[in-house]
């Protein structure tokens, strides 16, 4: 079994990501700045801040997998990429591999683009758009030694549409998902199969995928 870390463990994403985690059996370790209203058996949380990575000690050590499911939004609206940027640099030349939790809007609206955020993409939600964008490009361009990879959620994808656990989702790529109506969802259970799959798995070596039904 894996040692997964996951910061922002009692977040949306994060914590479903805990969840699927250590039902699997894994080793998992949740960061966050404020204790689980409702904490997983088995699993250790860590009560601090990644802004400041050398106050949470020696927690990367042996960890196979780092999960960032960190949101700008808040007192966390600026401190996202630096944040990102930081862990990148420690985690860079070890064999811990990173995971981020992107948005959809970095998405590819079609094979070869554009992508959904320069189309015609709510105003309210580009800055987080941009900053899952631009998290990516970090990736990307980091040492070739940290292996990496990104996910994309659907469209709708969030507390406020909760969704089931159904056990199957679809990978679109780099292109978003959408069903037979053209609605692109996933609910927070089945995005983080998606995730745990891919730790478990490793079919997507320094990329991003999409995933939605």
């Amino acid at each position: 079994m894996a040692r997964i870390v996951v910061i922002g463990g009692t977040g949306y994403a994060g914590r479903h990501i805990v969840q699927e985690a250590a039902s699997r059996g894994h080793e998992v370790v949740s960061i966050s700045r404020s204790e689980p209203s409702a904490p997983v058996d088995g699993v250790t949380n860590v009560q601090g801040s990644v802004t400041d990575l050398d106050t949470l000690g020696d927690v990367f050590e042996n960890a196979d997998v780092v999960v960032s499911a960190l949101s700008p939004r808040g007192d966390m609206e600026q401190a996202v990429l630096p944040a990102l940027s930081a862990l990148v640099d420690k985690l860079s030349g070890t064999a811990t591999r990173v995971s981020v939790v992107g948005g959809a809007g970095g998405s590819l609206s079609a094979p070869g683009g554009p992508r959904l955020i320069d189309l015609d993409f709510p105003d309210e939600y580009k800055h987080e758009a941009q900053v899952g964008v631009d998290s990516l490009a970090l990736l990307q361009n980091a040492d070739a030694s940290l292996d990496w990879f990104f996910v994309h959620p659907a469209e709708v994808f969030g507390p406020w549409a909760e969704g089931e656990r159904t056990g199957s989702y679809r990978d679109g790529g780099d292109v978003v998902v959408r069903d037979a109506d053209g609605n692109s969802t996933i609910s927070g259970a089945d995005f983080a199969i998606a995730v745990v799959d891919e730790i478990e798995n490793g079919k997507h070596s320094r990329e991003r995928f999409t995933v939605g039904y």
